[in-house]
């Protein structure tokens, strides 16, 4: 079943869309715990600066931008797997209640780049899917999901139209529930008018996004200052959209916006505007090994 919302439905999607069939899913290192392991060996001379990242298998490049009276931090990510496309709990525990600081999170994993999830425990339903493990399958009426599956493949989802469990069996690594989609097949796909509840004005913001296959978009805006506005969902979806991103999914904002790059914060995060920190939340998204 398809369940791209598109507005060229005369077009097939581009490749890194397509759910992946189980053929080629019985192939991924996923599923083959010599091949995972072999890849998960950290590589022993990375080149590290200040704003990049790059080995035999990650190339990182973090470049701040200045738009729309904001700071906007794009982490431009080139991985050799999606293995190493991750997520992580706070206090590596599913449940509600457990939160931390990203960059704690970001430490414990080892990550090396980071950016705040979806804070599933803020809510009482929708799916949480993680490192292909299924912690939450109660589905949360209209909402719209990020799935990315074992080969890095994204895809958008309303959680009405299919089960969590359906779509682990067709080899989703993780599920994030938050949203709305921002980009869909290279099409802004959000408008001025959605600019309600949890997703409501200018305001920090964090998404993901996919260029093409195996290349991903990191982003973080700052917000709620004098020096940064923050931004709409429009002006996120039309900046996403500018960078090449073929698909782009909106993630937790606000005081939860948050990016870490080798153990640094790299953005200013802030609840109130008033002071820089970060805020506690359940998850993150992040690139490592």
């Amino acid at each position: 079943m398809q369940l791209w919302r598109t507005a060229r439905p005369s077009l097939s999607p581009p490749l890194f869309f397509r759910r992946p069939a189980r053929k080629a899913l019985q192939s991924n290192p996923r599923q083959n715990p010599q091949r995972r392991q072999q890849r998960n060996l950290r590589p022993s001379e990375p080149v590290i600066t200040e704003s990049s990242y790059s080995d035999e298998n990650i190339t990182i490049t973090i470049t701040e931008y200045r738009q729309y009276d904001t700071s906007i931090y794009v982490a431009d990510v080139i991985v050799s797997s999606a293995e190493y496309l991750k997520t992580a709990l706070a206090e590596n525990t599913y449940g509600r209640n457990v939160t931390a600081k990203t960059s704690e999170i970001a430490d414990s994993v080892g990550a090396i780049l980071a950016i705040n999830g979806d804070y599933y425990g803020a809510q009482e339903s929708g799916y949480v899917l993680r490192n292909g493990v299924l912690y939450r399958a109660d589905a949360a009426r209209s909402q719209e999901d990020l799935v990315i599956y074992a080969d890095g493949t994204f895809e958008i989802i309303t959680e009405s139209a299919v089960t969590a469990e359906t779509l682990l069996a067709q080899g989703a690594a993780q599920i994030l529930s938050f949203g709305p989609a921002l980009v869909e097949n290279g099409i802004i796909s959000v408008t001025s008018e959605d600019e309600v509840g949890k997703a409501k004005t200018s305001n920090p913001r964090t998404a993901i996004g996919i260029v093409d296959d195996l290349h991903y978009l990191l982003v973080v805006s700052d917000g709620r200052t004098e020096e940064s506005a923050g931004l709409t969902l429009y002006e996120l979806a039309e900046f996403m959209q500018s960078l090449g991103a073929e698909a782009a999914y909106n993630l937790d904002g606000g005081g939860s916006s948050t990016m870490v790059f080798n153990g640094v914060v790299v953005n200013n995060p802030t609840s109130s505007g008033r002071t820089i920190k970060e805020r506690s939340v359940s998850d993150i998204v992040y690139i490592g090994y």
